[in-house]
């Protein structure tokens, strides 16, 4: 394989699972991110280091590339707009100027579900799934614009899909597995329920790019579409947060909380953050405690059928595999 990729963000947990099937694949890959990673420059990568919003340096990056997987963003569930805004917004646009500018023929884009969030249980739907009036927080809401503009900017000189993974974990998880590890001990059912989400094992999530990347072009079906990419089998939430304490040596959650308590603690802490711009997280928020208490899972048919995703590694295999590597590598 000749082809020479620009993946954005290549040190981060996805970002780096598709750099390293790129390089297996015989590609040419250069990353672009915040940070410096030595990892990256032992496998052979082009790395630059820059902000996104570094229109010079995103278009240096783009420079006489084939495809572009825009992966990097900022993620969480607090902190100001504006920072979530330019890291999201602002650099994607940036990103998919410098493509037109430097004639890249294709983008695929890594969203998220939380921008079709709504309330309520998500049981079973599709793409079909409307955008929400509002937000709770940031992150969902700057991915949303951030996506809406990756899929306006389709077209027969930049082919353009958008990809939105559910809960990605596995080995080298930087993110969700850590952080129900380090508050085993508070972790908390939210109403008692127990209902069943999607996830995505880091193998599976980085596979759909390629295989999106492989079908990627201007007639092609999944040009200018977005697409959920989960396991294609939903489980229980507490039983995968269980697995997952397993894994890592950790007892289950066994405590509950009435959702209605869980929601005022988390308004008043929201309340009390945002009067004292305090910038960490706070414990618990009014999105944390919507995820935590319904149900949230997707049909797939449409990534299998025009992307040719088909998920490779089951939850239980994966989560073997994830009890291996935390044996070696234990987060406390």
């Amino acid at each position: 394989m000749s082809e020479r990729a620009l993946v954005t963000g290549g040190g981060g947990f996805l970002g780096r699972a598709i750099v390293e099937r790129l390089i297996k694949r015989g590609a040419s890959v250069r990353s672009i991110s915040r940070g410096d990673y030595p990892e990256l420059k032992a496998l052979g990568v082009e790395t630059i280091r820059a902000n996104l919003t570094d229109a010079t340096a995103v278009t240096k990056a783009c420079d006489g590339v084939d495809v572009i997987f825009h992966v990097a963003a900022k993620a969480g569930v607090w902190g100001p707009y504006q920072d979530y805004h330019n890291a999201n917004v602002i650099g994607t646009e940036v990103v998919l100027q410098a493509a037109r500018q430097c004639g890249v023929p294709k983008l695929i884009y890594t969203s998220s579900p939380s921008v079709v969030f709504h309330p309520g249980d998500c049981e079973g739907e599709d793409e079909s799934l409307l955008y929400p009036d509002s937000y709770l927080t940031a992150y969902p809401a700057t991915k949303a614009k951030a996506e809406r503009a990756v899929l306006a900017a389709n077209s027969s000189e930049l082919a353009t899909v958008a990809l939105r993974p559910h809960l990605i974990w596995g080995p080298r998880d930087n993110h969700l597995v850590p952080r129900i590890l380090q508050r085993a001990s508070s972790l908390r059912r939210i109403g008692g329920t127990n209902k069943k989400i999607d996830s995505v094992y880091i193998d599976n999530a980085a596979d759909a790019h390629l295989c999106a990347a492989d079908r990627l072009a201007p007639d092609a079906a999944c040009a200018g579409k977005a697409y959920f990419i989960t396991n294609g089998e939903p489980w229980p939430l507490w039983d995968l947060v269980n697995a997952i304490l397993a894994a890592g040596g950790k007892p289950p959650v066994t405590k509950s909380v009435p959702k209605g308590v869980a929601l005022s603690v988390a308004t008043m802490l929201e309340l009390i953050y945002g009067a004292l711009r305090i910038k960490r997280e706070p414990r618990l928020t009014r999105f944390v405690v919507h995820e935590l208490s319904t149900a949230h899972w997707f049909d797939i048919s449409a990534a299998r059928r025009d992307l040719g995703y088909e998920p490779q590694i089951s939850v239980e295999a994966g989560l073997k595999r994830l009890a291996d590597w935390l044996r070696d590598h234990p987060i406390q």
